[in-house]
């Protein structure tokens, strides 16, 4: 899986990027052969202001599919991360379980026109 993560209005450290790589593996890994990149963007909305503007962007690339772009925010980029993590997790998993499904019924109905056909 190619992970892309870029910080806007802040530098990256070493242990964010860790951080962030760790929980994407942990969120998509199952799911790796139908992704084709993850591009994260960090940012910090407001500065050194403070508040609820850590914003953690996350937008997985899937073959044959719509993207997947999750967006949160906290005011800890730790919380952010975890929470955009997970959600994509959960929706690809949601999408690609929808295209086993259609994929599945597509398969059933061709087996029962062949079957009907040879009857």
């Amino acid at each position: 899986m190619q992970i892309d993560i870029q910080a806007l209005n802040f530098s990256l450290t070493d242990a964010l990027r860790r951080y962030t790589e760790r929980r994407l593996d942990f969120a998509l890994s199952t799911r790796d052969d139908y992704i084709q990149r993850v591009a994260v963007r960090l940012s910090d909305i407001n500065g050194p202001r403070g508040g609820a503007d850590k914003c953690c962007r996350i937008q997985v690339v899937l073959a044959h599919l719509a993207d997947v772009v999750i967006d949160d925010t906290e005011t800890n980029l730790y919380a952010a991360i975890d929470r955009a993590t997970d959600r994509a997790g959960r929706t690809v998993g949601r999408r690609l379980a929808r295209l086993r499904d259609k994929n599945r019924s597509h398969s059933l109905t061709d087996m029962k026109l062949k079957t009907a056909h040879m009857a």
